[in-house]
């Protein structure tokens, strides 16, 4: 069976990019591999460290040093989870060089979620439901809110969001079936119906 076949768009396009860089030193591709996966490291080095000078900086980082190896990136089967990982240790690292409690707790993570809806255009009802949305994840425990944004918003594949937290995928389940039964609540949903 074809591996890529099970990948999603945003997966198929960073192996793309990854390969440009690695095999061309194309820095457009370059370019538009940072773009694509700054927001998502940047959120994530903020959910541990609370800091958004830190995060930004960290997020740079990592992504500085795919460029200054790009010789060596085709070894790296899974780009963004790498990164995620990468950004871990940097985070925990950098709170140890702070001096401030270097382990990372899932249940005291602060997420940050990046709205795909913004559009001046939009029409209120719109804001309105996504407004509720946002509330209703909003209120989640901290580790389900990290959960859901890397499931739902970055896109990570359970068996690497596993890896990246050291949780069990029946824990991401449940997580996720939490967050997505108080969504539906505050939109007035019934979870347990099918249209």
């Amino acid at each position: 069976m074809n591996p890529a076949a099970h990948e999603s768009p945003t997966e198929i396009k960073i192996r793309e990019l990854q390969y440009q860089v690695a095999t061309y030193e194309d820095p457009v591709a370059y370019k538009t591999l940072f773009f694509i996966l700054f927001p998502s490291l940047q959120n994530f080095a903020f959910s541990i460290l609370k800091s958004r000078v830190w995060a930004e900086e960290i997020a740079s980082d990592m992504l500085m040093e795919v460029w200054s190896r790009r010789a060596k990136l085709l070894e790296i089967e899974n780009l963004r989870l790498y990164l995620f990982i990468s950004t871990k240790h940097a985070c925990l690292h950098k709170l140890k060089s702070e001096k401030k409690e270097a382990r990372f707790s899932v249940g005291e993570s602060e997420v940050e979620f990046i709205s795909d809806y913004a559009n001046p255009g939009e029409t209120a009802e719109l804001h309105e439901l996504e407004a509720s949305i946002t509330a209703a994840i909003r209120s989640l425990p901290p580790s389900c809110q990290l959960i859901y944004k890397l499931a739902k918003e970055d896109k990570l594949k359970y068996k690497d969001i596993a890896q990246l937290l050291d949780i069990s995928i029946k824990t991401i389940d449940s997580q996720l079936a939490i967050a997505l039964r108080k969504i539906a609540r505050s939109l007035h949903l019934n979870p347990s119906k099918r249209n």
